[in-house]
């Protein structure tokens, strides 16, 4: 069942840490070599999220170009945020692919040693929608299990970004996860009840997202990415004086680790770190700040 009312023209106080009027979490999605590719058994190439998609898929049949578009972002794009990021000593969410983070070990390694929450973001960087029941609950498994090897953290939230209609319930049946992230319809956390519990979910964002890039949005450079984030940024902090709220930025590794975009990104977290009364924080830590003090 949809809900189309939500917190309506009142919403909570989430009363962030410190009387924090926003909090911030920045999310970087690793699925590079995960996406779809007849080399990983799938009868056709990747064509979304990258440099050069949408492209028609090539039924059997390999895209190099897609597969060498996503390679740079697990070869050098990962490296270069990472390096920002410890730069502006701050350390991002990361969604891990399962698959991508098995073919990468040495990800794994970085993400523990920059002091990242991590998130599960399915086995493989494709479609679940009409995936079979029983393997959807595999991957599920096999995701965690593989996350918390490399990394050496349990993950404690899950986001597929293209879920099937059953994810969020195997996600639950599962267990031992604070959230989910498999919606966009809120400035806030909220409550859900999955078969008679009561599941935490942190909408992501399709906003701000350097997918955008890919996505024939207009959003072309650097400057253009600043000036949204800036922009949705600074209205949400106005507001946050009343109404605080939440901003997710999500990006990826093979779209904002190039060199002529990453600067975009640099210029935005100069400008977050320039304010007061600003949360930058890990995804799970909302979710722990939720279950604390807006719990059921």
């Amino acid at each position: 069942m949809r809900d189309h009312v939500g917190y309506g023209p009142n919403p909570p106080d989430p009363q962030w840490p410190g009387g924090a009027r926003l909090a911030l979490n920045l999310v970087v999605n690793y699925e590079e070599g995960a996406e779809y590719g007849p080399l990983e058994g799938d009868g056709f190439a990747e064509s979304i999220l990258s440099d050069i998609a949408p492209s028609p898929p090539l039924p059997g049949l390999r895209n190099r170009n897609i597969e060498s578009l996503y390679e740079y972002g697990s070869r050098v794009g990962i490296w270069r945020v990472l390096r920002l990021f410890k730069q502006r000593g701050i350390a991002p969410t990361m969604y891990l692919v399962g698959r991508a983070l098995e073919l990468n070990p040495a990800v794994g390694e970085a993400v523990a040693e920059a002091g990242c929450d991590t998130v599960c973001h399915g086995w493989r960087w494709v479609d679940y929608l009409e995936m079979d029941e029983a393997q959807e609950r595999e991957h599920i498994a096999r995701t965690v299990e593989t996350i918390e090897r490399l990394t050496g953290t349990r993950p404690l939230g899950w986001y597929t970004g293209r879920p099937s209609p059953n994810t969020r319930r195997l996600v639950v049946e599962h267990g031992g996860f604070l959230f989910d992230s498999d919606d966009y319809n809120d400035d806030l956390p909220y409550w859900v009840d999955v078969g008679g519990r009561d599941h935490l979910v942190i909408p992501h964002s399709f906003d701000n997202n350097d997918s955008r890039f890919a996505r024939g949005s207009g959003l072309e450079t650097a400057d253009q990415l600043f000036a949204y984030l800036r922009d949705g940024f600074d209205w949400l902090y106005a507001e946050g004086a009343e109404r605080p709220a939440m901003m997710t930025m999500s990006m990826h590794c093979r779209l904002i680790g190039r060199a002529g975009r990453i600067a975009g990104l640099a210029r935005f977290l100069d400008h977050v770190l320039a304010h007061d009364r600003v949360w930058i924080c890990q995804r799970t830590e909302i979710a722990q700040h939720w279950h604390a003090t807006h719990g059921r």
